[in-house]
C-alpha cells in the first residue's frame, strides 16, 4: 500500500492549491502594487526595475521567467533534481499568471485603488497570503528563493537572512530607475517608493509566516484537578480528544497529584475551557502553543521518504543492531550490586 502522503489525490491537491496560491501573489502584485510603481523583493521587483527602466516595454513576467530559468541552471547542480522540477513548475505558473495579469490592470486608465498606502498593503497581503499557500502545498515560485538555497548550501549564512539582504538591495535599487530631474529630487521622488517596497515586503513575510503557522497551530493544555477522572471523561465524550493521564507530586504538600496532558486545534481550546471550568472551577490549567502536532486526529506528516538505491540496504536502525550486538555475559550483574 502506497503512503498516503505520496498519493495520487495528495499530489493533485498539492497543485490545485500551488496554482491558486500563485493566483494571489499574481493579483495582489498585478492589480495593487505594479500600478503604483512599487518595487517588492524577489525577481518579481527585479522584472518591475527591467519594465520601467524599459519604458514599460519588457514585461516583468519575461524577465522574472529569464532569470529564474538562469538561476536554475546555475543551481541545479547545488541545490538538487528535486528543488528544481518543483520550482520550474511554481516560476512557469507565476509567468502565465503575470503575464495575463499585468496587461489586464496596467492599461486601466487609473490603479484599481488610488490610494498608494491602502493598495500597496492589500496587495501584499494578497502576495504573502499565496505564497504561504504555495509553501505549505510544499511548492516554489522561485525567485530570491534560489539564492538563498544556493547561499545556504555553500556557506553558514542562514536561507532568511540572505532574502532579507538580496531584498533589500533589489527593493533600494528602484532609486536608479530613470528620472527627469536633480539628484535632491530624485531622493524626494523615489524615497517614498523606497519605504513602500520595504513595507511590502515585510508584510508578505509576515503573512506568509502567518498563512503557514496558521494552518499548523495546536495548543496543549496542562490540567491539574480533583476531579481529574471526570474532566478526562468529558473531554474524551464531548471534545473527543484524547487525554494522557501523567503521575505527579506537589513539591509544598508532598501529595500526589494526578496531571492531564490533552492537545487539540486552536479553535477547540474554548470548548476545553468551557468542560474543564464547568466540573471543577479551582482547576488548575497551563496553555501553550504547538507549532505543529503530527498523528491520529491531527497533521499528517507530508515528508517525502528517499527511495533506497540497494534493496539489500539495511535499515539504520538494523544496521546499528548489527554493529552492536548485545551480549548477555557483558550485562552488568545487577543482582550482585
Amino acid at each position: 500500500m502506497k503512503p498516503r502522503y505520496n498519493s495520487l489525490f495528495t499530489n493533485a491537491k498539492d497543485y490545485v492549491f500551488i496554482v491558486f496560491g500563485i493566483t494571489l501573489y499574481a493579483l495582489g502584485f498585478c492589480a495593487f502594487i505594479l500600478p503604483h510603481k512599487v518595487v517588492m523583493g524577489g525577481l518579481t521587483g527585479v522584472g518591475t526595475l527591467v519594465f520601467y527602466a524599459s519604458n514599460e516595454h519588457i514585461p516583468v513576467a519575461l524577465t522574472g521567467y529569464v532569470l529564474n530559468l538562469t538561476l536554475l541552471a546555475i543551481a541545479f547542480k547545488i541545490v538538487g533534481k528535486q528543488f528544481v522540477k518543483r520550482t520550474i513548475f511554481g516560476a512557469t505558473v507565476v509567468a502565465i499568471m503575470i503575464g495575463w495579469m499585468q496587461p489586464l490592470f496596467m492599461h486601466m486608465h487609473k490603479p484599481l485603488m488610488e490610494d498608494i498606502t491602502m493598495s500597496v498593503v492589500l496587495g501584499a497581503i494578497l502576495c504573502g497570503a499565496g505564497v504561504g499557500t504555495i509553501f505549505i502545498h510544499n511548492g516554489s515560485s522561485g525567485g530570491t528563493d534560489i539564492v538563498a538555497a544556493m547561499v545556504n548550501k555553500l556557506s553558514n549564512v542562514s536561507i532568511g537572512r540572505t532574502m532579507i539582504f538580496v531584498d533589500m538591495a533589489i527593493v533600494s535599487s528602484s532609486i536608479l530607475l530613470p528620472f527627469e530631474g536633480s539628484l535632491p529630487e530624485r531622493f524626494e521622488a523615489r524615497l517614498p517608493i523606497i519605504v513602500y517596497g520595504l513595507v511590502v515586503t515585510y508584510i508578505i513575510s509576515y503573512m506568509t509566516d502567518l498563512i503557514i503557522n496558521t494552518n499548523r497551530q495546536a495548543v496543549q493544555f496542562t490540567i491539574f484537578s480533583k476531579e481529574w477522572r471526570t474532566i478526562a471523561d468529558a473531554i474524551n465524550q464531548e471534545a473527543h480528544r484524547g487525554v494522557t493521564v501523567m503521575d505527579g507530586m506537589g513539591w509544598y504538600t508532598k501529595h500526589q497529584v494526578k496531571v492531564l496532558l490533552v492537545w487539540c486545534r486552536k479553535i477547540e481550546s474554548v470548548t476545553l475551557f468551557r468542560i474543564i471550568k464547568s466540573i471543577d472551577p479551582d482547576a488548575f490549567i497551563a496553555q501553550t502553543k504547538s507549532n505543529g502536532v503530527y498523528g491520529k486526529g491531527f497533521d499528517t506528516m507530508k515528508v517525502k521518504i528517499k527511495k533506497a538505491g540497494n534493496r539489500n540496504t539495511m535499515p539504520a536502525h538494523k544496521a546499528y543492531e548489527a554493529a552492536h550486538p548485545y551480549r548477555p555475559s557483558e550485562a552488568p550483574n545487577l543482582a550482585s550490586d
